[in-house]
């Protein structure tokens, strides 16, 4: 008996060792890393375009400086105030429109002894819709009335940038810089230049 349970336990380890043997040379399959997908960042939206079509009419309160030429010695400065008027459209995000505005002011060119009395614009302006936000450039047609040593009505134009600002729909505020250039001015033809910065408030409708 214990003779033939030594040689089934012999038999049953010449088994176990070619199969334990072929085990331990089976291949091991490689793992494959897992790698986390890389993040999509969405793009940035563009602001929500506004409504800025329609008339609308107000004021402004402005300040000018550095009037004068290079035929002035001088540069004088003043207060300016006024009123305005205009129409603008939108097209896609462009904003495209016309203006007409007037301003009052008593601004004293000594050395010619001749005051600025007023001046007119007609301009032109192509802005941006950002939505209640619209920065803008400007340009156009200026007419200056001149009173004291030089007695005449000059004309000349202007350069600027400004930018808008809707409050509520009906309500639209903002800053304005002009750069006015006028030319031929009295008898001895002197250029006059003037730069104006100016706050703005506008009701629409």
């Amino acid at each position: 008996m214990t003779l033939r349970l030594a040689a089934a336990a012999a038999a049953a380890s010449l088994i176990a060792v070619p199969a334990l043997a072929g085990g331990l040379n089976q291949p091991v399959a490689p793992t494959t890393p897992v790698v986390a997908p890389a993040p999509v960042l969405p793009a940035p939206a563009l602001p929500q375009a506004g409504n800025w079509t329609g008339f609308y009419a107000g004021g402004q309160l402005s300040y000018g400086f550095n009037v004068g030429s290079d035929d002035l010695e001088d540069s004088y400065d003043g207060a300016l105030y006024g009123v305005h008027a205009g129409y603008q459209q939108n097209v896609g995000r462009f904003v495209l429109g016309a203006e007409l505005d007037y301003d009052w002011t008593d601004i004293s060119i000594g050395e010619a002894d001749t005051s600025i009395d007023n001046i007119g614009r007609l301009k032109l302006r192509a802005g941006w819709d950002a939505g209640r936000v619209m920065p803008y450039v400007t340009g156009g047609f200026a007419r200056a009335e001149l009173s004291g040593g030089i007695d005449e009505t000059v004309n000349g134009g202007f350069l600027g940038a400004g930018v808008s600002y809707l409050v509520t729909d009906n309500v639209m505020v903002g800053a304005e810089v002009l750069q006015h250039r006028f030319n031929d001015v009295g008898p001895g033809d002197i250029n006059v230049d003037a730069t104006t910065v100016g706050l703005r408030a506008s009701f629409r409708f």
